[in-house]
């Protein structure tokens, strides 16, 4: 059997107030959504509520753009 390649993307469980849903994110958005959590000292799930009170859209994909959105502020 094959390891998927580290970009890969890969469907994640997650609860957002109580609720539990999946996205799909590849191992990169992942990591860099895991590390912004830590440095805002919070979970993963609870930016993750944050990001789906905000977004317009598929989750998924609101995400990404977190995580790029974030990672252009410290250029």
């Amino acid at each position: 059997m094959t390891e998927a390649p580290a970009s890969g993307i890969k469907k994640r469980s997650v609860d957002i107030a109580g609720h539990r849903t999946s996205v799909s994110i590849e191992a990169p958005f992942w990591n860099a959504l895991r590390d912004i959590a830590t440095q805002k000292k919070t979970s993963i799930n609870d930016l993750i509520a944050v990001i789906d009170g905000k977004r317009d859209g598929n989750l998924s994909s609101a995400i990404r753009i977190f995580v790029l959105r974030e990672l252009q502020k410290r250029g």
